[in-house]
């Protein structure tokens, strides 16, 4: 297996995420994630990311249910 590249965090402590189909390749969604986002997506296999307007972690549908 390949190894993972470590992504490049901003000054700011975040890397922009871009969420894609993964049969059309189709944009999704584009949020933030910091380190943590990061670490927690790739160990439990959800994708988690950083609000910048609420300085916390969020999970896409956490709270609407649209996932």
């Amino acid at each position: 297996m390949a190894e993972r590249p470590e992504p490049r965090f901003g000054a700011d402590g975040l890397v922009c995420a871009v969420a894609q189909d993964a049969g059309s390749g189709a944009v999704l969604m584009v949020a933030w994630m910091d380190r943590e986002a990061w670490e927690r997506t790739l160990a439990d296999g959800y994708a988690t990311f950083f609000s910048r307007s609420r300085g916390r972690l969020w999970r896409k549908g956490e709270t609407s249910g649209n996932v």
